[in-house]
Order: structure tokens, then C-alpha cells, then sequence
């Protein structure tokens, strides 16, 4: 198993200050739906303000960061929520 990332080293990818503010409030386990890891990723599904669910991975190798939201930021909240929950 790929070694956890700590806090200060997730949130320093965070593109503003605001997608780490906002990430907090995602990194809780009754926002997310089939999460899992492995050595190489992370990923899982973020329930959104609507209907929509959010499909996020992280590429711990790279890293390289996806998310199905609409967000222009990279990583977004989900991807970087996603990572502090990890």
C-alpha cells in the first residue's frame, strides 16, 4: 500500500486557498460512495448539491488529479476532499 499523504502536502496542491477551505467540508465518509485505493490510485463518488454524483481519482503516481464536476480548478475539492479523507 502506497504510503497516506498528510494534510500539509494535500492541501499544498490545492489550486486557492478557497478549493482547501471548501475541501474540509467534503473529507467526511457520508459524502463519498465506493471509495477505495491501491497502490497507485484513489478514487470515489462525492455526492453534489444536486442529483448529481461526482466521480473523482487521484493518480498517486504522477499525481494527476480527474473529477466529473464542473470545476476549471485542478485538483477541485472533490479530488482534494477525497485525499484528506484518504
Amino acid at each position: 500500500m502506497s504510503q497516506r499523504w498528510d494534510r500539509g502536502q494535500v492541501l499544498g496542491l490545492a489550486p486557492d486557498a478557497a478549493a482547501g477551505r471548501a475541501a474540509d467540508g467534503i473529507a467526511k465518509p457520508g459524502r463519498w460512495a465506493g471509495a477505495g485505493c491501491d497502490d497507485e490510485a484513489v478514487w470515489g463518488e462525492c455526492q453534489g448539491s444536486g442529483k448529481a454524483v461526482y466521480r473523482a481519482c487521484a493518480d498517486l503516481t504522477g499525481p494527476a488529479f480527474r473529477c466529473s464536476c464542473p470545476s476549471r480548478k485542478i485538483p477541485c475539492k472533490h479530488v482534494l476532499g477525497l485525499l484528506l479523507l484518504w
